[in-house]
């Protein structure tokens, strides 16, 4: 499918603007996502219409524990992610560029067909990146919002000022991955910046849009008392009411030699939360 309206002309290629890495996409090849590609000056997204997973889920697995609770979801998302997680629990789908299609081929209509069948209140994109399929689960939002289906996203955070001003007619929550607020070890482990998501968490608060947040507790990696104070203090100066969900780590993809996060681990991650009055 023609993305043109989400880039940026440049001489040297051209610049998709949907998340904040600005990838400067030569003819041939795709942006850091693997998954929107030029194709002869044009930038294309590979995977619109081809769902790698649809599923029927607690709405609390996301986790959204403050926004329609006790309902179920219907969860989707394309292959592909904008950010490499070295600890990704769903590897196989999101650090792939390869079509993965079990179900063929799923128009909009059908996504929302389906949620009005399996009388799920909203509609989530989840399980890799939203922001990298976005015009297929905008195509989503628009029809399901027209419907009276709540639109859900579960997302690193990392999605453009103009992505964002693309989706908030049409998002009615969303829950962000705050992985670690320390630029030089994020970039490392996700090769990413933080500061666009702490600016995303900041504008989507302020817009209204119901927001829940996540931080992975990661051994050796944010799991020290100064770096979970720096986490919530950050949340904290945006407001003490924005849900904070601590998960524990389990070994995983390039990280499955790293321990179990310790109980313990978190239990003092939950008091430095209630410490900083969120």
């Amino acid at each position: 499918m023609l993305l043109s309206k989400y880039v940026k002309e440049s001489n040297k290629g051209i610049v998709c603007t949907v998340c904040s890495h600005y990838c400067l996409i030569k003819n041939g090849k795709s942006g850091l996502c693997g998954i929107r590609k030029n194709i002869d000056g044009q930038i294309f997204a590979t995977t619109y219409g081809f769902p790698c997973a649809i599923s029927v889920d607690p709405i609390e697995k996301k986790p959204l524990f403050h926004f329609l609770p006790k309902t179920k979801t219907l969860s989707y998302a394309t292959v592909g992610c904008n950010f490499s997680c070295k600890f990704c629990q769903n590897h196989s789908i999101s650090q792939t560029n390869t079509l993965i299609a079990p179900f063929g081929k799923i128009l909009p209509e059908k996504m929302v067909y389906l949620a009005k069948e399996y009388e799920t209140p909203s509609i989530s994109a989840t399980y890799t990146e939203p922001t990298v399929f976005l015009e297929y689960n905008l195509a989503i939002m628009k029809l399901a919002k027209k419907d009276g289906i709540k639109n859900i996203w579960v997302s690193n955070g990392y999605f453009s000022e103009e992505t964002f001003g693309t989706i908030e007619p049409y998002l009615d929550a969303i829950n962000i991955d705050l992985k670690s607020t320390n630029s030089e070890r994020l970039k490392c482990a996700t090769d990413a910046k933080v500061e666009p998501v702490l600016e995303n968490i900041e504008r989507i608060f302020k817009s209204g849009i119901h927001i829940e947040l996540t931080t992975l507790v990661i051994p050796s990696f944010n799991d020290f008392e100064v770096e979970i104070k720096s986490i919530a203090q950050n949340i904290a100066s945006i407001s003490k009411e924005i849900p904070w969900h601590l998960s524990r780590f389990f070994p995983r993809y390039k990280w499955s030699n790293i321990q179990a996060t310790p109980i313990e681990t978190l239990n003092m991650a939950e008091r430095v939360a209630k410490e900083s009055g969120i």
